[in-house]
């Protein structure tokens, strides 16, 4: 497939799998959804939904390093499903492409609308979410996809997390990527639905203050809350990654919880 002037087809993992991208428009993924990935450390025969996934690199990136992982992949804009969609189909993605689904959905459905919509309850071992961080002011964007996305004034986490927590089963594990002033919200989200919750912080470089933030949970779990070493992505005085960063990136390892 060639690109065309309104999309790329970009490369992750070091060319392990492609992802068809908007060009110059919508929310088009990088490291974070690298870094998201890699919080699913599991060899089981697992199913994983990928909540907000856009043209769906996180998710991908999941089925590609993990052989046994069927992953569902939840977007609402129809433009960026589409993404996806043409994503699998690329022969560079042909050994995953039958383990992985696209389905147009909103996730802050509630009750009958959500399972009917494909979100069923109890049905996922792991929850994975990047979502998007503008905020109310970029709805008057004139860019039609980035309009679509949530805002973080609709209490996004809340509604997101709420979904995760009614669609997993019970020990299962939810991972997601955020800005670090998120962290209060997400906390209160979690409430009594997840415990075991583990906070890490990325900092670009030593003695700079972190910039995202690595979140998992566990379903059910009433373990204390625990703050990680931090990763740091570059070393001083330069922008190549660190080792680990640059193993997490590129799907060579994974970032378990402890």
């Amino acid at each position: 497939m060639a690109e065309s002037p309104s999309e790329t087809i970009d490369a992750f993992h070091r060319g392990a799998f492609h992802v068809v991208q908007p060009k110059g428009r919508g929310h088009r993924s990088g490291m974070d959804a690298m870094l998201l990935a890699a919080l699913v450390a599991d060899e089981r025969t697992i199913r994983v939904a990928d909540l907000g996934a856009g043209a769906g690199a996180a998710g991908m990136a999941v089925a590609s390093r993990l052989d046994r992982a069927e992953v569902v992949l939840f977007e609402r804009s129809s433009d960026m499903a589409d993404f996806a969609r043409k994503s699998l189909l690329l022969a560079e993605n042909a050994r995953f492409a039958n383990r992985v689904s696209v389905i147009e959905a909103d996730v802050t459905l509630t009750g009958k609308d959500r399972n009917e919509a494909g979100l069923v309850d109890d049905s996922f071992h792991h929850v994975i979410m990047n979502p998007p961080f503008n905020d109310a002011s970029d709805r008057l964007t004139p860019d039609v996809l980035k309009a679509e996305a949530h805002a973080m004034t609709d209490g996004l986490f809340e509604r997101w997390i709420r979904t995760a927590g009614a669609i997993m089963i019970p020990g299962g594990q939810l991972s997601l990527i955020a800005r670090p002033e998120s962290i209060g919200e997400i906390i209160a989200a979690c409430g009594r639905r997840f415990g075991g919750i583990e906070i890490t912080p990325i900092h670009p470089r030593e003695g700079e203050s972190a910039v995202r933030i690595l979140v998992t949970a566990i379903k059910g779990s009433r373990a204390r809350l625990a703050l990680r070493a931090p990763l740091i992505m570059h070393g001083e005085g330069t922008h190549k990654f660190t080792d680990f960063v640059d193993d997490m990136n590129n799907g060579r390892t994974s970032y378990p919880r402890r």
